[in-house]
């Protein structure tokens, strides 16, 4: 199988003019229409209190111009993710001033993203960042959603799945298991946005000082039976696997993918082939660039890299990884150097 990656398509224009001055963490969802529809965070920098959740939508081959989506003054906003459900259009996303101390809101759209509600907790009371961290919801073959969650405190990092049954109403959360250790030190070759600011927390010595899994991603290889990647500070992706659909999760393992500590996202062909978007470099806080999508024919077991989507040195991060329709096309939107959205098309060719 052979990746032809297209033509990148800003959602925003790289220079500037937009009403924001930086962008990051970019989801996507098909509406029942066929469109497509994209969110992400923009403002001043991450983290500051004039960040909103931004949308845009695709109307035929051209993207519409992003517009404010969900704002609330003198909030930060962070890491949306859509899922569309029938009418419904759902928008997670974090707020608060840290990641360190975010919770997560629920926004609902009945016209298509055009309008929404007002954002609420999505489990009241619970001060646990609940529901996707990053990546899509995964609708199981039972009918149950799940979402990739995770956590993050001034030491650790831990992932866990919220599972619904029905349609989001409520919530179980069920962790992975991770033994924490003590970080290793920095080397050469780290992420300039460390020094450029480009973080909430913009001290090295303290973003070092973390240790743990984030951010997975998931897929489903047989009913019952479902597997998470996860970011991590450790050098490579880690993995854990569910036989009970997601209720329980066996400890999260290393995989030898290389992972830079920065996201990453998957979805899986309508022949089983897994795609997985993501900076294929090993080390904690390493570089963000090449972006490259790998391929596996063997639910995760090996990988080999097939398409570059991005090796120029720069910024080029946090996929976001669909497939259309007819199994065979891809649609990955990921941050370009902070100042713009793209999206691009996959065709996936035998």
């Amino acid at each position: 199988m052979a990746l032809v990656v297209g033509p990148r398509a800003f959602l925003s224009p790289p220079g500037g003019g937009a009403g924001f001055r930086e962008c990051h963490a970019a989801t996507l969802a098909m509406l029942p229409d066929g469109s497509l529809i994209a969110a992400f965070f923009a403002g001043t920098r991450e983290g500051a209190a004039d960040t909103a959740i931004w949308i845009a939508r695709r109307g035929g081959r051209a993207w519409q111009p992003p517009r404010r989506g969900i704002a609330e003054p003198g909030v930060a906003h962070w890491n949306p993710v859509l899922h569309a459900d029938a009418a419904r259009l759902l928008l997670f996303h974090k707020t608060g001033p840290t990641v360190h101390a975010w919770t997560t809101r629920l926004a609902v759209s009945t016209d298509a993203g055009a309008t929404w509600s007002a954002p609420r907790p999505l489990v009241a009371g619970d001060a646990t960042p609940r529901g996707p961290a990053k990546n899509k919801l995964l609708v199981a073959s039972d009918g149950a959603w799940l979402a990739p969650g995770s956590t993050e405190d001034p030491r650790h990092w831990d992932a866990f799945i919220d599972r619904s049954t029905d349609h989001g109403e409520t919530w179980a959360l069920a962790p992975i298991p991770l033994t924490h250790r003590t970080p290793a030190a920095p080397g050469d070759g780290l992420w300039r946005g460390l020094e450029a600011g480009a973080l909430w927390e913009n001290d090295p010595a303290r973003a070092f000082a973390w240790d743990g899994v984030i951010q997975p991603t998931l897929w489903e290889s047989a009913p019952g039976t479902v597997h998470a990647l996860m970011r991590s500070t450790r050098g490579t992706i880690q993995r854990s696997d569910s036989l009970d659909g997601g209720r329980s999760w066996s400890a999260a393992y290393p995989t030898a993918l290389a992972n830079n500590n920065s996201g990453l996202d998957l979805a899986r062909l309508a022949d089983g082939t897994l795609v997985l978007a993501c900076n294929p470099v090993a080390g904690n806080w390493r570089a963000r660039t090449p972006l490259a999508l790998l391929l596996s024919a063997d639910n995760g077991e090996t990988w080999r890299e097939e398409a570059v989507v991005e090796d120029a040195d720069g910024e080029f991060s946090y996929p976001a990884l669909i497939p259309a329709p007819d199994g065979a096309t891809l649609h990955i939107a990921y941050t370009w150097n902070r100042r713009a959205i793209v999206h691009r098309a996959i065709a996936a060719q035998r």
